[in-house]
């Protein structure tokens, strides 16, 4: 215990507590909440795509991170902070299977490099829920413009968005996930690698909050998307991290191999 206090000491006392976030339009309500409250102060702020910040935290670069939750696998020690993530109760919109052909007629799937929960998610949804068996091929980042013919890819955040209006097969991971375990789902979570001060969680909670309470001020600050923002926000989005949500997570744990 006496090494663990130190620790303690310097993340609490010496040094501010290091953030990293994901940069894609979904983290936006929660990001506008921290950036506009007096926590900002107490902390240092990343932001980069969900698996460079998953990275940032098993080598310990950050302290907490808005990551992937499939990355717990990989963690000797995590704790989970704040009553929030990024979640869906249904479809989500921004992390979908893209295909020229149907699904059954699908043979390789390109899984998207700024992801790892999602392509967990789809290949669980293969094996349980849809029962094809394709080529599953890790994907560097001009993949997209290889969907085509019986090759499909899964995408997410921002760039998702974009493909909706016109890929020709489209499949909603959160509205699959739904189907298959009557559960929501949990893409990520503020994850610490580290107990940190609960007086700082608290407040770090509120900035959260307050970003969530104020979801117009966050369109306003917002260039023109090819969704509409607040039916993402409310709709296909949940934020709060709820015991079904729990439930939903942890299901997807234990379907997970033991690492990732």
């Amino acid at each position: 215990m006496p090494t663990f206090a130190a620790k303690f000491k310097l993340i609490a006392l010496d040094r501010k507590i290091r953030v990293g976030a994901v940069s894609y339009l979904n983290t936006k309500p929660l990001l506008y909440g921290i950036k506009n409250s007096p926590i900002i102060r107490e902390i240092s702020l990343v932001t980069e795509y969900p698996s460079r910040i998953a990275d940032m935290l098993l080598t310990d670069e950050i302290d907490i991170g808005l990551v992937p939750v499939s990355i717990i696998h990989n963690m000797n020690e995590y704790h989970f902070n704040t009553r929030f993530c990024i979640g869906c109760d249904g479809p989500v919109a921004s992390v979908c299977l893209f295909s020229e052909r149907p699904l059954e007629e699908v043979e390789k799937v390109l899984l998207d490099y700024q992801s790892r929960t999602s392509v967990a998610l789809v290949e669980i949804l293969f094996q349980k829920h849809w029962k094809i068996n394709p080529l599953f091929e890790p994907a560097g980042p001009d993949f997209i413009s290889r969907i085509g013919g019986s090759t499909a890819a899964v995408v997410i955040g921002d760039r998702a968005l974009d493909l909706r209006s016109f890929a020709a097969y489209v499949y909603d991971l959160g509205e699959a996930w739904k189907l298959m375990t009557g559960l929501p789902f949990v893409f990520a979570a503020w994850i610490s690698n580290k107990s940190l001060d609960p007086g700082w969680v608290e407040r770090f909670d509120r900035a959260n909050a307050f970003g969530l309470q104020n979801i117009q001020e966050v369109i306003k600050n917002e260039p023109t998307h090819s969704i509409d923002l607040y039916s993402y926000f409310t709709d296909f989005l949940s934020y709060e991290l709820n015991d079904e949500k729990r439930k939903g997570l942890n299901l997807f744990l234990d379907m997970l191999p033991d690492k990732q």
